[in-house]
C-alpha cells in the first residue's frame, strides 16, 4: 500500500503531474461535533472526501465520498470554499502521482447512518471542535475546519 504526502511550499517536494477535482464534506451533528476520518494512507485525520469520478457533479462527489468513507449519508446544504493554492501538493507514493491541491468544501447535513470505517479509514468519529486542535492532520485540514467553523462565506483562493 502507497502512503499519501502532504507538501507545502516545499522547494524539495516533487513536481505536479496532475490535477483532479475533489469534493469533501464538512458535518455536523445536532450536538455540534463534526465528522472526522483517520486516513489509512498517512494517519491524519481529515474531513471525508476525495476525487471526482468521470459523469459525476463534485456536490455527488461530496455525498458519495461521504458515504463511502465513514458509513454516513448526508445532503450538501451549501458551500464552505475553495481550495486551490498550488503550493499545496499532494504526493501518492503508490502510483508517482503528485497533485496540484483543487478541492471544493461543502457543508453537509447528516441523514442516516452509523460511522463505520472503511478501506480509505481506519478511524471514523464524531469529533467536538475543542478536540480538534489535539488531532494529527494536515495545515490544509486545520485551514478548511477553522474556516468551516469560523465565518459564514465561502473561502476562495486569492486573487494572484
Amino acid at each position: 500500500m502507497g502512503r499519501r504526502i502532504d507538501w507545502y511550499d516545499d522547494p524539495s517536494a516533487p513536481e505536479v503531474n496532475s490535477i483532479k477535482p475533489s469534493a469533501g464534506a464538512f458535518v455536523r451533528d445536532d450536538p455540534g461535533r463534526i465528522l472526522l476520518i483517520r486516513r489509512d494512507d498517512n494517519g491524519n485525520w481529515s474531513m471525508p472526501g476525495g476525487a471526482m469520478d468521470p459523469g459525476e457533479s463534485l456536490t455527488a462527489c461530496a455525498v458519495r465520498e461521504t458515504l463511502e468513507e465513514t458509513g454516513i449519508s448526508i445532503e450538501v446544504t451549501g458551500l464552505v470554499g475553495i481550495w486551490t493554492d498550488p503550493r499545496h501538493r499532494i504526493e501518492y507514493t503508490s502510483n508517482g502521482e503528485v497533485r496540484q491541491e483543487f478541492t471544493i468544501i461543502y457543508s453537509g447535513r447528516y441523514l442516516a447512518g452509523e460511522p463505520t470505517p472503511s478501506a480509505e479509514s481506519t478511524h471514523v468519529e464524531w469529533v467536538s471542535p475543542d478536540k480538534v486542535p489535539s488531532l494529527q492532520m494536515d495545515r490544509s485540514q486545520r485551514m478548511r475546519i477553522d474556516w468551516a467553523l469560523n465565518r459564514n462565506y465561502p473561502h476562495l483562493d486569492p486573487n494572484p
